[in-house]
């Protein structure tokens, strides 16, 4: 269970900031007008001006031609199926990669299953949860990265 801060309502300080229309949140400052009409605006016209600003200081560049009669000897998937593609180009047995690939998505769907076993939020309260997450990112990352290399330097990532 939560333990949630209910405010004291015999305050005068709370009393008065009620009564100007102010304190409804923990910081007591209403989010109209001053959120929606000022910080909003600045946040989203900053981002705009920072995206705009990354293409013209470096635009992408346009490749060749496609050709539809040469097949490149690298295909490559986009980066975030990077790590999947490694387990299907690395696993001999191809049925047994796709069970794997499979497995990925699956594995995510029952983490909020998993994790409402433990009571606690903090992750140093949660040292397995907290082992796994690490572990299941590092070999991620690993195969990933291994997925941009050759097949025979694939799995060692060209280090030995």
């Amino acid at each position: 269970m939560s333990i949630l801060k209910k405010p004291d309502l015999n305050d005068p300080e709370l009393r008065a900031k009620l009564a100007k229309g102010m304190g409804h949140n923990y910081y007591g400052e209403p989010a109209w007008p001053n959120d929606l009409l000022y910080i909003f605006p600045v946040v989203i016209l900053g981002s705009i001006a920072c995206v705009g600003g990354l293409a013209v200081l470096d635009p992408a560049l346009i490749g060749e031609p496609a050709d539809p009669f040469s097949t490149p000897l690298e295909i490559l998937p986009e980066w975030y199926f990077f790590p999947v593609f490694q387990i299907l180009r690395v696993v001999p047995n191809k049925l047994l990669g796709v069970v794997l690939m499979a497995s990925v998505p699956l594995g995510l769907i029952a983490i909020p299953f998993i994790e409402n076993v433990n009571k606690f939020q903090n992750p140093f309260r949660r040292p397995v949860a907290s082992a796994v997450f690490l572990f299941g990112t590092a070999v991620a990352i690993w195969l990933g990265m291994g997925a941009t290399f050759p097949i025979d330097k694939s799995l060692s990532l060209g280090l030995f």
